[in-house]
């Protein structure tokens, strides 16, 4: 009663009329710049801060918050219509989302983004709201070696189920953990793959890796292939989602929702992570696997809920242990140390007021990007009306434009021709995108938490399977790595019993054999006929 007596407080600061003009100006510039790609809302809260500095502290924060849920909003729309994601957290979305976008579906692809964060963003601000302490004493609990066994579930389980080969998956994964090595060891202080090159010594941006594979790549790969088909023009299609599209959408994003919020509160774990599980398990339980690749509408559903639902389970550590999970909490944190605030298991006996009105404020502002977005995505599919040369060419110059403003150097851009130009060959060759951006994303967090795991352990290799969570989740990555080889197992060992039960079916049909004596009559066959009896089946 406590918790809701203070959100109720909350509200009523949240609601006052200048704070809700900031929280409506938060969700539209969060809006405005998730759809540019580069530009995601850490980009933004950072430049607006010293802007902030004449506000209240509870007004900066509500805008901020307000930039943050409309930066993950906007993010989906160019990961759907342009598949070019402004964030790494929205690189999934753009899997199936662009597939539906030039299969004519593209507003229903938007409008299962817009509902399936607005579901996800409410339930997971109610669970910051009501179990913020067990979640983050959960997190606490995780050492290094569960985080590791979980980033290498993440990496093994999107390589395993992506595409038609799992060596091409690797191979993609490969180059990913590749890139995520380029710069200076952070415990050696070794230079790796940069090459003699001062400028890689800090590493690859993932906003530019994750622009020039996904924006560039396909720019260029359109560009190829627009003799064959000229200035090709993408059906918009039925505005609104249908009945089969909400039936097959509310159980991803609970499921979604499910994913990203823990992962959010953990302290190593972000919205990646979740939004790859999520992606592969509506694989796994889809009625309609087959349409996976092609625009399946629970590959967006899911990983969209999923992202959303990270973005509130992030404020559990960066309130309660002032400890931020990526780039825009880690820009907050420094908003509340400006302010001469210290985030942490005292911030909401010190700081109340203003904490009960940051989370009622992520309830506004939900609520706010669904009215805005959802009316909108008609208005936004209508984008791919245009011209597929006129298109492609405000892709590249929007994603020239979030590249360089990632640091504001000329050299960014010639890693993006280069990495655009990878982007090219590797849908040349048909290797997935996926993999690689999910190693350039993990492979430095799996390395790190390997390292802590190895110097915990003196050097023992027994410390990465030291704790239960990490033993279990070893168990489902040898699942996931043998279940081929068992699959193909189970698959031979069933010829001896399957041709009889194809043609007891078989036999049924025929007048003469019936009852009990059908069953005995097929294994005869099988014996003298068994191939026969399979192509009859």
């Amino acid at each position: 009663m406590d918790v809701f007596s203070s959100l109720m407080d909350g509200f009523a600061t949240a609601l006052t009329p200048m704070n809700f003009l900031y929280a409506v100006i938060g969700v539209l510039l969060g809006t405005a710049v998730g759809v540019l790609p580069g530009l995601g809302p850490a980009m933004t809260v950072a430049l607006l801060l010293p802007v902030t500095y004449v506000l209240e502290p509870t007004s900066a924060f509500i805008m901020f918050a307000g930039i943050y849920y409309g930066g993950m909003y906007g993010g989906s729309t160019t990961s759907i219509l342009l598949n070019t994601p402004g964030e790494s957290s929205s690189v999934v979305t753009a899997i199936e989302g662009n597939k539906m976008a030039k299969a004519g579906r593209a507003a229903q692809a938007l409008a299962t983004a817009a509902i399936g964060s607005f579901v996800a963003g409410t339930i997971g601000t109610a669970l910051l709201a009501v179990f913020a302490p067990i979640v983050v004493k959960f997190a606490v609990s995780l050492g290094s070696p569960s985080y590791f066994a979980i980033m290498v579930l993440a990496l093994l389980a999107v390589t395993a189920v992506l595409g038609s080969s799992r060596l091409r998956g690797f191979a993609s994964l490969g180059l990913g953990l590749a890139i995520g090595l380029v710069g200076i060891d952070s415990v050696t202080g070794q230079r790796r793959l940069t090459f003699g090159q001062p400028l890689l010594a800090d590493g690859l941006d993932i906003v530019v890796v994750a622009v020039a594979i996904f924006a560039v790549g396909e720019a260029l790969w359109v560009a190829a292939h627009l003799r064959r088909n000229p200035l090709q023009v993408i059906p918009v299609g039925r505005p609104w989602m249908g009945k089969e599209d909400w039936k097959r959408s509310w159980k991803p994003w609970l499921r979604g929702t499910a994913f990203g919020f823990p992962f959010g509160a953990l302290p190593a774990g972000g919205a990646e992570i979740p939004t790859f599980l999520s992606y592969v398990t509506e694989k796994r339980l889809s009625k309609h696997p087959e349409e996976f690749g092609h625009g399946a509408i629970e590959g967006v559903a899911g990983p969209e809920a999923a992202n959303n639902a990270a973005a509130a389970g992030t404020m559990t550590p960066l309130l309660a242990l002032g400890l931020p999970t990526n780039a825009t909490a880690a820009v907050m944190l420094a908003a509340f140390t400006s302010y001469g605030i210290q985030p942490g298991p005292q911030l909401f006996a010190s700081q109340g007021p203003l904490v009960w009105a940051l989370i009622a404020s992520l309830f506004i502002g939900n609520f706010l990007l669904l009215i805005i977005n959802l009316p909108l995505a008609p208005l936004w599919a209508k984008l791919l009306q245009l011209p597929r040369p006129y298109l492609y060419a405000g892709i590249l110059f929007f994603a020239t434009l979030g590249a360089y403003s990632v640091n504001l150097q000329a050299f960014d851009l010639v890693l993006l021709l280069v990495l655009g130009a990878l982007g090219f060959m590797m849908r040349r060759f048909g290797l997935p995108v996926l993999p690689l951006i999910l190693g350039v994303i993990l492979g430095p967090r799996i390395e790190g938490q390997l390292r802590k795991t190895l110097q915990l352990s003196a050097g023992d290799p027994a410390g990465l399977w030291s704790e239960p969570i990490a033993v279990g989740v070893y168990v489902l990555i040898a699942l996931i790595l043998l279940w081929p080889f068992l699959f193909k197992l189970i698959r031979r060992n069933r010829p001896a019993a399957m041709p009889a039960g194809i043609l007891a079916k078989s036999g049924s049909s025929e007048p003469t054999d019936a009852g009990g004596s059908g069953s005995h009559g097929s294994h005869r066959a099988d014996a003298t006929s068994g191939g026969d009896g399979d192509g009859d089946g």
